[in-house]
């Protein structure tokens, strides 16, 4: 019997929340509560496309020319967005996960990046996914298994489902007061600008329309348990909601209008990441983990009531 595209399916439940975890990549396929989908799926018999429900390492979003430099040494990994000239979201997105644990209301995937041309440094990385009365809690863990200090970023790339359509009819919550401002071909960070008053301003929520959005927000509004909240609430008046801990300064915002036709502006990319866009070339957000150390961070979603 032939696997398909992402390999063997992991299935959890708690009540009526189902996620399925799968094997390449390591990331969330489908999370749902009853038949409303929290997080956009991709179908069963397809690969994974716009990077869909999967964890970003040892960097997220794009690394310019992937060309970085670490400790006085230069470093070149492969180029995965060649038309842009960048190295995109890590080294592990077609790599294969192998079960940790499994029990019926979670599961840890887990897989080790052993040295590479680029980045020859040594990872264990395991991802748990938790389904708990609060919804879905992921929580990444890496730890350096080297024997000499490695630069280390993370990121996962879920989307927020609207319930049904096109997220145009949606209305999206989120408060951030700095936009990372990138430029238009290769989304490479120039600047930074305010986000208040203008037209990526969505504290107050609105429906997003056609609205185009491909950014990193930072300076995140938190609540007073430390989350950053996006919330998207569609037709049916049902939000789905993706939060994110203090080890998460950044959240990317995509709304998916490079991925194919007929998949296009069906999710609305909300990306935890613990840097921004070329961090590895420029450092900022890095960390630097020692041998043996590990780094822990945390996100979650749920299906709100409207």
């Amino acid at each position: 019997m032939s696997l398909p595209p992402s390999g063997r399916q992991y299935q959890i439940r708690r009540g009526e929340q189902v996620i399925v975890v799968v094997e390449v990549g390591g990331g969330v396929r489908e999370y749902r509560v009853g038949e409303r989908a929290v997080l956009d799926p991709y179908p069963l018999g397809t690969m994974c496309d716009g990077a869909h429900g999967t964890p970003l390492v040892p960097w997220p979003n794009r690394l310019a020319d992937g060309r970085y430099r670490f400790d006085g040494v230069d470093y070149q990994v492969a180029l995965t967005e060649p038309e842009r000239g960048n190295a995109i979201h890590g080294l592990l997105r077609w790599r294969s996960w192998h079960v940790v644990r499994e029990e019926p209301n979670r599961v840890t995937m887990g897989t080790r990046l052993h040295p590479l041309t680029g980045y020859p440094f040594l990872l264990d990385v395991e991802v748990d996914y938790l389904l708990d009365d609060d919804g879905l809690t992921v929580t990444t863990t890496a730890t350096n298994r080297g024997e000499r200090t490695c630069p280390y970023g993370a990121g996962q790339h879920p989307y927020l489902a609207p319930g049904s359509g096109l997220i145009d009819d949606a209305v999206l919550t989120f408060a951030a007061d700095t936009r990372i401002v990138t430029d238009p071909h290769r989304q490479l960070p120039t600047g930074t600008e305010p986000v208040a008053g203008g037209r990526f301003d969505f504290a107050g929520g609105r429906r997003l329309g056609d609205q185009r959005i491909d950014s990193a927000f930072t300076d995140l509004h938190r609540d007073e348990a430390g989350r950053a909240w996006v919330r998207l609430e569609g037709p049916d008046g049902r939000r789905a909601e993706l939060w994110v801990d203090g080890t998460y300064p950044v959240v990317e915002l995509y709304t998916g209008d490079m991925l194919s036709p007929h998949r296009r502006r069906r999710g609305l990319g909300a990306e935890p990441m613990t840097c921004p866009p070329n961090a590895l070339q420029s450092g900022q957000g890095i960390r630097r983990l020692a041998p043996g150390e590990p780094a822990t961070t945390r996100w979650g979603a749920r299906l709100g009531a409207g």
